[in-house]
């Protein structure tokens, strides 16, 4: 049967295909990640993978077909046990998350591929995804792999975005309430809770800051939300996405135009 290979897909590639594929000295699998975790009254579990799905999907359409940068599916069962008490939540342990990552990211190692980009949208699980990282490094050395968090060193993000929102507005939030707005607004519902979370923290430390500390939303928010997202609109959702779809186009260029890790 004959089908044409949907471009930057990797399973609709045929096995001569992906193993033509991985012999390119810049070979490169991009792996969204994302979570099934409550996200208030007002958004879909889904969010953090919704988002990361079409800012991949959009920055790979701008793209050149014949670069040598596969997009595998995304994960959307992620690591939030913070969340877990709201219903709908679906967690997996730290154990098995870092162990998937390392079985697929050896397999993919073994076929050929040079490097591999973790691009998570759920904050909950940076830390995680960079510590798989280096459990995959030790099995396998040749790969190059770069765990990302979505919104991180996104320039011009402070200028959309308040700096109360930037870093107390953390999940459900007017940023991510805005952007489902513009990229799935059927899913967006009508409530805009508003958490103050600032008089339940002790001066100096934070959720996630220099100062951290481990947290459960029950603690902190009843409506699952942390943040305000009264203000959410359609308007910054579309300046988002475009932001976001310019930082990642652009680092993605910077990578697959160079031959790292073998500059």
């Amino acid at each position: 049967m004959n089908f044409k290979s949907i471009p930057n897909e990797y399973e609709y590639l045929s096995w001569p295909e992906v193993k033509n594929i991985a012999e390119n000295k810049r070979s490169t699998i991009i792996w969204p990640f994302g979570a099934i975790e409550q996200h208030g009254p007002h958004l879909p579990l889904a969010t953090d993978g919704i988002f990361v799905d079409d800012i991949t999907n959009e920055v790979l359409k701008l793209l050149p077909d014949e670069i040598p940068l596969k997009k595998i599916p995304t994960q959307y069962i992620g690591f939030s046990p913070e969340h877990i008490g709201f219903d709908g939540t679906l967690s997996l342990s730290s154990q098995l998350l870092i162990s998937i990552i390392s079985e697929v990211g050896k397999q993919l190692s073994d076929v050929g591929f040079k490097r591999l980009i973790l691009l998570n949208a759920h904050g909950g699980q940076i830390a995680l995804l960079n510590t798989a990282a280096r459990e995959l490094k030790k099995i396998a050395p040749n790969l190059s792999i770069f765990p990302c968090f979505l919104w991180s060193g996104v320039v011009g993000l402070n200028n959309l975005v308040s700096k109360t929102e930037l870093e107390n507005g953390l999940h459900a939030s007017l940023s991510e309430t805005s952007l489902m707005m513009e990229i799935r607004p059927d899913l967006v519902g009508d409530e805009r809770p508003y958490e103050d979370i600032s008089s339940k923290i002790p001066e100096g430390w934070s959720l996630e800051g220099d100062a951290p500390l481990a947290w459960s939303t029950k603690e902190i928010s009843n409506s699952g939300v942390i943040g305000d997202s009264r203000g959410a609109n359609k308007k910054l959702g579309e300046d988002l996405k475009k932001l976001l779809i310019n930082h990642w186009h652009n680092m993605l260029l910077s990578l697959m135009s160079s031959d790292w890790p073998n500059n």
